[in-house]
C-alpha cells in the first residue's frame, strides 16, 4: 500500500531556516532523482514559503531544497522589509499616525504595520512562480498542497489548499477549508506576523499569520488525504522549561512580545501533537472489531524541531541587523538580554539562516535510521549520500 506522507512545515518567521536543514537531510537520504516524496504539503506563516518552494519543484525535490537553500543562505532583512533610514522613518511615522487617528475614528492609516514588508511581494513573485503548482499536480507530483491564514473579521483558520479535484471542503469548528488557486496573496497572508506585518485582504475578509487561532494543526494533512505526518517545527518540542527563579527585573516590551510570539507559533502545534498521540494510544487498545466501527484511525508521525534554543543563536547575530532596525528594536528592548526571543522571528540575516541551516541538517542526520523507516527505507541498503548546494539551483 502506498504511503501518503504529509509534510507539515510550521511558522516561526526568520527561525523557518532550520526547515531547510532537514529537508537537506531527507534529500540526500533519498536516491538522487527522487520526485517529490510528500503527497501533501501543508505550511503555515513563514513555513508556507518553504511549502510552496516544494510545491513548485515537486517533479524535482532535490533541486526544490537546493532553491530554498540558495534563498535562505543569501536572505537579507531588506528582501523581506524595508530597513533604509527613509522606509523606516517614514513607516514609523505612519504606525504612530494611524494609532493616533484611530483613537479618534480616523482610519486614513489603516494597514500600516510596524515594518514596511511591501519588499517581500516582490521578491515572492520573481522567486516562486505559483503558476507552476499546478503543474505538480496535474504530473502526480503532489496531491495537494495548503497554506493556513488567520481571518481578522471571522476570526476562523483558514485553510486554502490547491489539489485534486477529489479533495472535498471541510468545515469544522473555527477552522475550514477553502480550494483556490495558491497565489503570492496567500503567502503574505499567512506570513503576516501580527503588528510587524500589515494584514492581507482575500476575498471579503483581511488576514494575518497563519499561527493564530491555529488550534489544529495537523487537521489539513489529514483532510487533504494523508496517512502518515512529517512535522517540521521551530521551537524546542518537547524540550524541558527552565527552571522558575526569581527575578527583580520587570520585563521588557521584546520579552512580552517574545513570549506572545511563542504562544502563536509553538503551543498549539504541541497541543495537538498531544491530542494525537493520545488517540493513537486509544486505538492501539481497541480491538479488531471495535476499529472497524470507529472513524477514528491510527496515525504514524515523525516530528522534528530544534535541538537548541533558537533564541541562544540569535543572539550572536542580532548586531548583524541594519543599524535602522536595531534602533527601532532597542527601544523595545529587544536588543538586550532576554529579548532575543522576538530578535529570531525577524531576523532575516544570512548568517542566522547558515546557523539555523546547519543546526537543522545536524538534527536530521542524527536520527537518519529514524527518517529512513518513516519513509519506507530501511530494508533497502543506505544510499550514499550526495552533499546538496545551492550553486548550481537558479529560483
Amino acid at each position: 500500500m502506498e504511503r501518503k506522507i504529509g509534510l507539515i512545515l510550521t511558522g516561526g518567521g526568520a527561525r523557518a531556516a532550520y526547515q531547510v536543514g532537514v529537508l537537506k537531510a531527507i534529500a540526500e537520504t533519498l536516491p538522487r532523482h527522487t520526485r517529490n516524496p510528500f503527497f501533501v504539503i501543508c505550511g503555515t506563516s513563514a513555513g508556507s514559503l518553504n511549502a510552496v518552494a516544494l510545491a513548485v519543484n515537486a517533479r524535482h525535490f532535490r533541486r526544490g531544497v537546493q532553491i530554498l537553500i540558495k534563498i535562505w543562505e543569501n536572505s537579507q532583512p531588506g528582501n523581506i522589509y524595508r530597513s533604509d533610514l527613509s522606509g523606516v522613518f517614514s513607516n514609523s511615522i505612519r504606525w504612530i499616525l494611524g494609532l493616533m487617528l484611530g483613537s479618534i475614528g480616523i482610519n486614513k492609516f489603516a494597514g500600516v504595520s510596524l515594518l514596511d514588508n511591501s519588499p517581500l511581494a516582490a521578491f515572492l513573485a520573481e522567486t516562486l512562480p505559483c503558476e507552476k503548482i499546478q503543474q505538480s499536480i496535474d504530473s502526480g507530483a503532489l496531491h495537494a498542497l495548503s497554506i493556513t491564514a488567520s481571518g481578522y473579521g471571522s476570526g476562523q483558520s483558514v485553510t486554502f489548499y490547491q489539489g485534486a479535484q477529489e479533495i472535498s471542503p471541510w468545515k469544522r469548528a473555527r477552522r475550514l477549508g477553502v480550494p483556490t488557486l495558491i497565489e503570492t496573496r496567500h503567502l503574505l497572508a499567512s506570513a503576516a506576523i501580527p503588528f510587524f506585518f500589515p494584514a492581507v485582504r482575500i476575498n471579503r475578509e483581511y488576514f494575518g499569520d497563519g499561527s493564530m487561532r491555529q488550534i489544529a494543526p495537523i487537521s489539513s494533512a489529514l483532510h487533504l488525504g494523508a496517512d502518515r505526518i512529517l512535522v517540521i517545527g521551530a521551537g524546542q518540542g518537547g524540550a524541558s522549561p527552565p527552571e522558575r527563579t526569581q527575578t527583580d527585573e520587570y520585563p521588557s516590551l521584546a520579552q512580552i512580545a517574545g513570549h506572545a510570539l511563542n504562544s502563536i507559533f509553538l503551543d498549539s502545534m504541541e497541543v495537538d501533537l498531544e491530542r494525537l498521540q493520545r488517540i493513537n494510544h486509544t486505538i492501539g487498545t481497541m480491538s479488531a472489531e471495535l476499529r472497524q466501527k470507529t472513524l477514528l484511525r491510527h496515525i504514524d508521525i515523525l516530528v522534528i524541531t530544534p535541538s537548541q534554543p533558537i533564541e541562544k543563536i540569535a543572539e550572536r547575530y542580532r548586531a548583524n541587523l541594519p543599524w535602522t532596525i536595531r534602533y527601532m528594536l532597542r527601544w523595545v528592548g529587544a536588543m538586550r538580554h532576554g529579548g532575543a526571543n522576538l530578535v529570531s522571528y525577524l531576523l532575516f540575516e544570512k548568517n542566522f539562516s547558515k546557523a539555523l541551516i546547519d543546526l537543522g541538517y545536524q538534527d536530521a542526520i542524527k536520527r537518519q535510521e529514524e527518517i529512513r523507516a518513516f519513509f519506507g527505507q530501511q530494508d533497502k541498503p543506505p544510499y550514499k549520500r550526495q552533499p546538496l548546494s545551492s550553486r548550481r539551483s537558479r529560483p
